[in-house]
């Protein structure tokens, strides 16, 4: 739509959105609206429309909107944002970290980026979902500029899903196996009296013996031996393929009525796996071996912090574990109320998340250790990571149990239970993204729910290329590439974008806002926040980015013996690619809709669009009153003038 005024927008400051010069300046921007959260554009005439009449335009006729979802309870949100977090990652991911990083002496760094990139970060995320009440594309309305970080968020977050809910599949393979008595990957089952009788770990006339639980893993549920790398993928393994339908099936009907339905499901999805954690625990300490098993885990090497390799781990299991910069964290944040105390939720659900991983590794190794012991072999040789210790070398260690069936369906279901509500937490990301784009889609429940069965079957479509015979070499590959390098390069942006285009000063004044009765602590704790967002956090968030590449560039990529051919690894450094280039595709696009001088067009994109404080001001509203207030219909592509920008001085890296 041309601008009806016939004249170009000028330079100057957007300050006072009825000032002389926001008068005199009008803004052509085509489809630059804000219409998320069901809002509606605010419509301000030209200059030139103002001068030819002294009435106003007729205002469209008002439509009732479907109010925005908000959380039942805080416990639901921060439950929601606890089980999100709490992952499978805490499971095999941290243990394995500690062992192979110094022990205990990994825990120095871990806490270290915590404080410094973790903690800060996460705190980001949700204040901004929560301030602005949108998700991750629509709340980019603070700085149309960086709307591409949002675009990001999807694609990472679209990525995650594709090959997490796998897992869950295999969960599900595994629960139903553990049904059976005697387990079907342990010595007891008939089918394995061959591969048990032909040795041990410590034979030595076997250069490597098969254990059951491998030849289970591997032939029984993944087929990989039938495959011979990325190349071969082979024929769909259609038992996991159905447990992977039945996955997707639990999600959709979980997602189904929005956050009012799984912020109901979190009471057992996010409470379960605690539950199991606590009495494996026990357990395990009454094992023989259980000490050895807790020593590895725990016995320092304090020259490993000398090790560049120990700190990119620390970083990289933050971002793993906390699920920074996928855009879950945001949404989420997004249907809470106005005058949340956003500051206490991320400290409690930071430090419950990291000390969820500290104390599962007790859980782990405390039965490793008894594993070892059993087999007269150190620790070092049963541990392993990734899906080889949830489904090789834990299973081998329930199936020593006395009572091994009851501890195996335990330990799946508690794996179950942490996969499906971290999925909960990306799905939400994408579909609250979607919604806020299509706002027309939340107010018909029939075509809310033909969109999430779309995307649900669509998901599950593309996840049918991981259950093939050569399914773990695609599952490795994206689950390598997904929240790699393109994950650092969002969230460094993010950081960068809030902290010198919106403002770091004026980021911080955001959430005392919406603190209302920020206490003397509160305002304090902020100047440490703000000076993380502003040096540390990308300082170290730069280092990772460094490290990445060129680990990236020296090491190869592999399977077990497997080596990942070039094409496979370009293929994977695409799918990175794709997701940080989105950022700089939607910033061309922001600044070509500006008009002006280069300089002119990159100021005003800038700029928060106006919506970016009414609707936080209605969000406060509705926290209050909880009613929604009317909302004006009108088309999607409008005439904007300065006046549609916030009516505070705005300036490039001015509040950094």
């Amino acid at each position: 739509m041309q601008d009806k005024s016939g004249k170009g927008a000028a330079g100057g400051s957007p300050a006072g959105g009825g000032s002389a010069a926001a008068a005199q300046n009008s803004l052509h921007l085509n489809g630059h609206t804000d219409s998320s959260n069901g809002h509606n554009p605010i419509i301000t005439p030209s200059p030139q429309q103002q001068s030819d009449s002294q009435t106003p335009n007729p205002v469209p006729t008002s439509a009732a909107v479907v109010p925005r979802d908000q959380w039942g309870g805080k416990y639901e949100f921060l439950l929601s944002c606890l089980g999100y977090c709490v992952g499978l990652g805490n499971v095999w991911r941290f243990p394995y970290l500690c062992y192979r990083n110094g022990g205990g002496v990994f825990l120095i760094p871990y806490f270290i980026m915590l404080f410094v990139t973790g903690v800060p970060l996460f705190l980001m995320e949700l204040s901004l979902g929560q301030y602005g009440s949108a998700g991750p594309i629509m709340v980019w309305k603070c700085c149309p500029l960086l709307k591409g970080i949002g675009i990001g968020m999807l694609c990472v977050s679209t990525l995650v899903c594709l090959y997490y809910n796998v897992i869950i599949a295999w969960t599900f393979y595994y629960l139903g196996s553990s049904f059976q008595s005697p387990l079907p990957w342990s010595c007891d089952a008939a089918a394995n009296a061959a591969i048990c009788g032909n040795g041990t770990v410590g034979n030595s006339s076997l250069e490597r013996p098969r254990s059951p639980t491998e030849v289970f893993w591997n032939e029984s549920v993944l087929g990989v031996v039938n495959s011979e790398g990325l190349h071969d993928p082979g024929p769909v393994r259609w038992p996991l393929a159905l447990c992977l339908l039945a996955a997707w099936i639990i999600i959709f009907l979980c997602m189904l009525k929005g956050i009012r339905s799984s912020g109901k499901v979190v009471y057992v999805t996010a409470t379960f796996p605690y539950i199991v954690l606590i009495v494996l625990i026990i357990r395990g300490a009454t094992l023989e071996g259980s000490l050895q098993g807790v020593a590895f885990y725990l016995t320092p090497d304090w020259s490993r912090l000398a090790n560049a390799q120990v700190w990119n781990d620390a970083a990289s299991q933050i971002f793993y574990s906390l699920g920074i910069g996928v855009g879950g964290l945001l949404s989420m944040a997004s249907y809470n109320k106005f005058d949340n105390n956003v500051i206490r939720d991320t400290i409690i659900i930071t430090v419950g998340n990291c000390s969820t991983s500290f104390f599962a590794g007790f859980a782990i190794f405390s039965i490793l250790g008894h594993m070892a012991w059993r087999k007269g072999v150190p620790v070092g040789k049963v541990a392993d990571t990734g899906p080889g210790l949830a489904f090789v070398a834990y299973p081998e260690a329930l199936a020593l149990l006395p009572g091994s069936v009851f501890w195996s369906i335990m330990f799946f279901l508690m794996l179950f239970m942490l996969g499906i509500d971290t999925l909960f937490g990306n799905m939400e990301g994408i579909t609250t993204a979607v919604l806020d784009e299509f706002p027309n889609l939340r107010r018909n429940t029939l075509h809310k729910s033909l969109f999430l069965g779309t995307l649900c079957f669509a998901f599950y479509l593309m996840g049918l290329l991981l259950v093939t015979d050569g399914g773990i070499y695609w599952f490795t590959l994206i689950d390598s590439f997904s929240t790699s390098f393109g994950l650092i390069i969002i969230t460094l942006f993010m950081c960068i974008g809030i902290s010198f285009f919106y403002g770091v000063n004026q980021f911080c004044q955001d959430i005392i806002d919406m603190i209302c009765h920020c206490p003397p602590w509160c305002s304090k704790v902020l100047i440490y926040f703000k000076a993380c967002w502003v040096f540390c956090t990308p300082f170290l968030l730069l280092f990772i980015l460094i490290y990445i590449f060129l680990e990236m560039y020296n090491t190869p990529l592999h399977y077990g013996s497997y080596v990942y051919p070039r094409w496979g690894k370009g293929l994977g450094v695409c799918m990175g690619a794709t997701c940080c280039l989105q950022i700089l595709i939607w910033a061309v696009v922001a600044i070509s809709r500006e008009t002006g001088t280069l300089k002119e067009r990159f100021k005003k994109s800038i700029r928060p669009l106006n919506s970016w404080r009414v609707n936080n001001q209605n969000s406060a509203a509705r926290s209050e009153e909880h009613v929604e207030p009317e909302r004006v219909e009108a088309p999607f592509t409008v005439t904007l003038t300065d006046m549609d920008f916030t009516a505070m001085t705005w300036e490039t890296g001015s509040n950094a």
